[in-house]
């Protein structure tokens, strides 16, 4: 059978795309000398450039050079460079942003850099993250403190496009008293009490985050209404309220971790309260085995994506029912349980 040479050398040319590692590298090797944040700011030329990263101008040169045969920057005239829309975007360093997201020294690449772990995880089925960096996820957010407050700002920013649809969709006039379970730095509990002022709620989470929503609650004058408590939801939590809400937790933690979480959400809801978990299900372009979100869940946390009958099976071995059930955009999903 004769071998077709140029479907030989397409084939070889998408594997090539498939594994490439020089381009993820070059991009956040640039972000992590400040390149594109230095360029925006005026300094153009490739010697100056290089003083001011520290960098040697004929590496830094190739470097950029590279950069531009992919969109990245632009070399204006000879050792001069400008950025694209692309370069651009990783000026970006608030929480969520491109620049802080690939910096090489921040939490973003030891997040990518775990997927060396990934063999690790397909093997067992556990975390790859610490066959890489020694220890779990959770304890070297514990171990640095930089990277807690930067993943505290990334959940956060996430609760920022999420939260007012959850503010508007539930039916908060039912409720009197709602628990945030795992709530972070309070961006979800501040947006319902600033919708409804009729709502009291208290927020478990670990220490520091709870430190932070506490400050937040006091900046905007819901002290009153808002309460911190530092838990676990694997230990007993505040009992008697109307609402417990999980949100975007439970695909952070393997089924057995899901389910537990659940349980303790019953036990202090009992027969009259309910259980609120909020997720973004997939969808496309999000769907399972098509983004690579399921294979990092599994990778960084051994948590995963799940449909809504997945959640309902967790709900019912917790020994909850399903009630209600709200849709908002792109895949956000309200899921109300009570006590089977």
């Amino acid at each position: 059978m004769a071998i077709d040479a140029n479907v030989d050398r397409d084939a070889a040319a998408r594997l090539d795309r498939l594994t490439d590692l020089a381009t993820p590298f070059a991009v956040r090797t640039a972000v992590t000398l400040r390149v594109p944040d230095r360029i925006a700011a005026g300094v153009t030329s490739l010697d100056a450039l290089a003083a001011a990263c520290d960098a040697d101008p004929g590496a830094l040169g190739r470097l950029l050079r590279y950069l531009t045969h992919r969109g990245v920057f632009v070399e204006v005239s000879p050792d001069v460079f400008a950025l694209t829309d692309v370069g651009e975007l990783l000026c970006d360093r608030n929480g969520g942003g491109h620049g802080a997201d690939l910096d090489l020294g921040g939490l973003g690449a030891r997040m990518d850099l775990a997927f060396a772990g990934l063999p690790h995880a397909i093997r067992t089925g556990r975390p790859g993250y610490g066959s890489v960096h020694g220890r779990d996820f959770w304890a070297d957010l514990d171990a640095h403190p930089d990277h807690r407050a930067y993943f505290d700002a990334l959940m956060l920013s996430q609760q920022r496009l999420t939260a007012p649809e959850v503010a508007t969709r539930y039916p908060w006039a039912e409720v009197t008293h709602v628990v945030d379970v795992a709530g972070g730095s309070g961006g979800l509990l501040w947006e319902l009490l600033s919708a409804h002022p009729h709502l009291r709620g208290t927020l478990v989470d670990r220490g520091e985050p709870v430190a932070t929503a506490v400050a937040t609650f006091a900046e905007h004058g819901l002290t009153d209404r808002a309460t911190g408590v530092v838990g676990d939801f694997f230990a007993p939590l505040p009992a008697g309220a109307d609402v417990y809400v999980v949100s975007r937790a439970l695909t952070d933690w393997s089924d057995d971790h899901a389910t537990a979480i659940l349980r303790r959400c019953a036990e202090a809801a009992g027969d009259t309260g309910r259980v609120l978990v909020i997720e973004v299900l997939p969808t496309v372009p999000h769907v399972p085995h098509l983004s690579p979100y399921d294979l990092r869940m599994l990778v960084l946390v051994g948590g995963r994506e799940r449909s809504a009958a997945e959640h309902a099976a967790l709900a019912a071995a917790a020994g909850l029912a399903p009630r209600r059930t709200w849709h908002g955009p792109d895949g956000l999903t309200l899921m109300e349980f009570s006590a089977a």
